[in-house]
């Protein structure tokens, strides 16, 4: 029986029984781990620092600390084949997932210790820390994730696992913090999100080595020889686009761009609701209420889709959504009253988790294992570096609008045209589905 055929006869009932494999719950706490961290260095921070009268123009300039998550594949070999001394016990995986944890646990105290007060360079600095501990950590549970599967089914159910994980962890670090932080203040609300992190800690020593992959590394030269280097820095890289070919650089420019409409504002969504008048509370409200339930519909529905469908429409129809979600914030500047902003939110929440989901299940096809972490790295550097490098300058870009369009009009105005970001990647997975079908 082919895996195409097991696949049909499964029922939904075998499907959801599978959900509750240990693996999975400890997939779920990992994918938890991997979000936490993420807009606590990027759009969160721009609360805070909003908070503080911080320009918007050096919001933009020190979100570029997430560029971590996009020059992580320069590192990426070293997390593939180096175990690390005394925390290798652990296994490879597993001891780069605890290190890059304790490390975000100091970035997270250190942000909080320093605050505002000590100046913008010295809270950027254990941001920085942060955002490179979070993307080694990355590194190393997609790794763990995508070689504990058995098949390519158990890789999408990982993929989800982790998805809702991940998007809890967005939730918490983008709805209850800034609820926290109007009572507590933004440090100790981060203090709160550094105690979390090392509840995440546990799910890394109950997680099991993932052992599939052994047999492809020990027929691999050791990295400190030379043929083992090149095949460690290279050998990803040539294994990728000898098996895709020229489908492989339309596949890496789709990746790209694929979620340029989520990227580019990141920073100015919360000084957006700061400049809108939005209180903390309603923020957090609508996002931990309608953005919750938007948010696992979305990863549902991407699921569904890329069983029912398959993976290229279903990434199709999360570019479309993330376009139409991007630029329905433009809505807001003329009225932000609760129900419009609940449903703005919530067709966000629904886009970035759908898109999400189908991106994070095709990229993960799209690996060999022996080279997983590198190329998963490789893959996810690929979509972070452009939107990481543009959103920068999202800042400026509004102040330079706005002696034109008056602040939120020029907010709207940014939030449409990267809304429209969704069309050239659109056109290239078009031109991925003409390529698939000349093929067959």
């Amino acid at each position: 029986m082919s895996a195409a055929t097991a696949h049909r006869r499964r029922s939904l009932l075998e499907w959801l029984r599978e959900f509750r494999q240990p693996k999975v719950a400890v997939m779920l706490a990992l994918g938890f781990a991997s979000g936490l961290p993420f807009l606590l260095t990027a759009n969160t921070l721009g609360y805070w620092l909003r908070d503080e009268g911080t320009t918007l123009a050096a919001i933009g300039f020190i979100s570029w600390v997430g560029f971590a998550y996009a020059f992580k594949v320069y590192w990426s070999p070293l997390v593939d084949r180096l175990d690390l001394p005394l925390l290798g016990r652990l296994g490879r995986r597993r001891g780069w997932m605890l290190l890059c944890q304790i490390l975000v646990v100091v970035g997270l105290v250190g942000m909080a210790a320093v605050g505002t007060g000590g100046g913008l360079a010295a809270i950027g600095a254990f941001a920085l820390l942060t955002a490179f501990a979070s993307a080694t950590q990355d590194i190393a549970i997609d790794a763990w994730r995508i070689e504990s599967a058995s098949d390519a089914d158990e890789v999408g159910l990982m993929t989800s696992a982790a998805q809702v994980g991940y998007r809890i962890a967005l939730l918490i670090t983008d709805a209850l913090i800034i609820a926290a932080a109007a009572r507590v203040g933004w440090p100790l609300s981060y203090v709160a999100m550094s105690v979390l992190m090392l509840l995440c800690m546990a799910a890394t020593l109950f997680a099991a080595e993932p052992a599939r992959a052994d047999a492809v590394l020990l027929r691999k030269a050791p990295l400190w020889n030379l043929r083992g280097l090149i095949d460690a820095v290279i050998g990803p890289f040539v294994d990728f686009f000898a098996k895709h070919k020229v489908a492989g650089l339309v596949m890496l420019l789709m990746v790209a761009l694929y979620r340029l409409p989520d990227f580019v504002m990141g920073p100015m969504y919360n000084p957006y609701y700061h400049d809108l008048g939005l209180s903390k509370d309603m923020v957090a409200w609508v996002r931990g209420s309608y953005g919750l339930v938007a948010t696992f519909g979305g990863i549902a529905a991407a699921g569904l889709s890329a069983v029912r469908f398959g993976m290229l429409p279903t990434l199709v129809a999360g570019l479309v959504l993330e376009g139409f979600g991007t630029a329905a914030f433009a809505l807001l500047s003329v009225h932000a009253g609760t129900a419009v902003f609940a449903a703005v939110m919530s067709l966000d929440a629904f886009a970035q988790s759908f898109a999400g989901v189908a991106l994070v299940t095709y990229m993960s096809s799209l690996t060999s294992l022996g080279y997983t972490a590198t190329q998963y790295a490789m893959l996810s550097s690929t979509y972070a570096l452009l939107g990481k490098f543009l959103k920068g300058f999202s800042g400026i870009t509004v102040e330079a609008l706005t002696p034109t369009y008056g602040l939120l009009g020029a907010y709207a105005t940014a939030f449409v045209a990267t809304g429209l970001s969704a069309i050239p990647p659109l056109l290239l997975l078009l031109l991925l589905w003409r390529m698939q079908r000349a093929r067959r």
